[in-house]
């Protein structure tokens, strides 16, 4: 959900072109597969297309093509520093929480909750989302149209 969100939120406001967006997990579980559907169906209700998102899960190798690694909760972060410990670049690894102004709250996995889970996960990525683009019209420039 939270790429969804975050590619959305990018496009409204014309830095899709400037930043690259991509989405993986910590466990390899469900790679290949398409969005759990009531995640899909949560975000298709708010207007989000998540046809083609799959699953993946996250490399190494990566780290050194990333400039900013951001996990969803704390156990995420754990298990991502705890792979890619003694690399000069950890400090790309960030809590999505203290990045997007939510005080270090975790975005909990709603998968296999309630719609109303889905709901208020899709809410804070929102409202997280906004906020993180609005840091990264500081570091990624002006939007192509305003060049």
């Amino acid at each position: 959900m939270a790429e969804i969100v975050l590619r959305a939120k990018l496009a409204e406001a014309g830095l899709d072109k400037n930043v690259a967006v991509d989405s993986a997990g910590t466990g390899d579980w469900h790679v290949g597969q398409g969005m759990n559907p009531p995640a899909r169906k949560q975000l298709e209700g708010r207007g989000y297309d998540g046809s083609a998102h799959r699953a993946r899960q996250f490399d190494r190798s990566w780290l050194a093509e990333r400039d900013l690694i951001l996990a969803m909760d704390a156990s995420n972060l754990a298990t991502l520093q705890r792979h890619l410990a003694r690399t000069d670049q950890e400090h790309r690894i960030r809590l999505f929480g203290d990045v997007a102004g939510m005080d270090g709250a975790d975005v909990p996995d709603p998968y296999g909750g309630s719609p109303e889970e889905f709901a208020r996960v899709l809410d804070m990525l929102e409202t997280g989302m906004a906020r993180l683009v609005a840091q990264l019209r500081a570091v990624a420039g002006a939007p192509a149209a305003e060049r």
